[in-house]
């Protein structure tokens, strides 16, 4: 606001009768002011108002994942059928964003590029992409919609089968996918003596481990078990590396860095949580992924 139409407000304001028909002139409440300059959940309903956001289609909420679409969080590689832990908690966010399934539409996004920098072509990603401070330099996250822990699985009849702790795995091959969390695990805490296989895709991961080009691959803990129950049977979860209890790993839903719609599906997401909808999906699509061995 220049100077002469803020003088004006003020000298209008000063008028009893007309200062209160004027809501310009009262002040921002302080943590509405907060709440804006965070960016954080806690914008105005205005703001959020059910399908009518300014998404990347009007009248449309686009959604990014990767393909292949693994299970356990999509199933039979298609998202759009509501399947999986992740297509089911899209189309939740959906609904509380008030935009109906029909409204949703699905966008291939390769991994590495959903938190790369620059523009994005979706609302938001989802693709088990772990919130961390090195991403948020090139992208937006909502709040966390799965708390995650990375494990090991090597073939029985792998010298990594037998391991126990972490120090165990220092001696053996390991692989993970190029630019996630696992490869973080296995670099920053296991330390191996040997530098880690490094996998495009998953799937690759998984063929070099049942051909005994490593002796084990890290995956998130549901996928480890989906891999040892359903693809890889002659394979086993030796254990899961412990998470902070001050700052569990996290997937967040991915959303362009300047986007204004990042504290709405942050909002939806918490009503989420509060409301058990999270908890369910994850006792529907991910009940498998029990209890593993911690490895310390």
């Amino acid at each position: 606001m220049h100077l002469a139409n803020r003088s004006l407000v003020t000298a209008v304001c000063s008028a009893t009768v007309l200062c209160a028909a004027l809501a310009g002139c009262a002040p921002q409440p302080e943590e509405k002011r907060k709440d804006e300059a965070s960016g954080r959940s806690g914008a105005s309903a205005g703001a959020c108002a059910p399908g009518g956001l300014a998404t990347q289609v009007p009248g449309k909420l686009t959604v990014g994942t990767d393909k292949p679409a693994y299970a356990p969080w999509f199933s039979d590689d298609e998202p759009s059928n509501g399947k999986g832990f992740e297509s089911a908690v899209a189309y939740a966010v959906a609904k509380q964003l008030g935009y109906g399934r029909d409204a949703v539409v699905w966008q291939h996004v390769p991994f590495n590029s959903a938190f790369a920098p620059g523009a994005k072509k979706f609302d938001f990603d989802i693709n088990q992409v772990s919130i961390s401070e090195s991403r948020r330099k090139a992208v937006a996250f909502s709040s966390g919609y799965y708390d995650v822990r990375q494990a090991v699985v090597a073939l029985k009849s792998s010298k990594a089968a037998g391991a126990k702790s972490v120090a165990d795995l220092r001696k053996v091959r390991l692989g993970a996918q190029v630019g996630t969390t696992s490869l973080e695990f296995i670099n920053d805490l296991v330390k191996p003596e040997t530098e880690p296989a490094v996998y495009q895709r998953n799937d690759f991961a998984k063929s070099a481990l049942k051909n005994g080009q490593v002796d084990a691959i890290v995956v998130d803990l549901p996928t480890a078990f989906y891999i040892t129950g359903a693809e890889v049977p002659e394979a086993k979860v030796v254990g899961q590396f412990p998470n902070s209890p001050d700052n569990p790993e996290q997937f967040g839903l991915v959303l362009d860095k300047e986007s204004t719609l990042t504290p709405c599906v942050s909002g939806a997401v918490d009503a989420l949580r509060k409301d058990g909808t999270l908890a369910a999906l994850e006792k529907e699509w991910l009940s498998d992924a029990v209890d593993a061995p911690v490895l310390k």
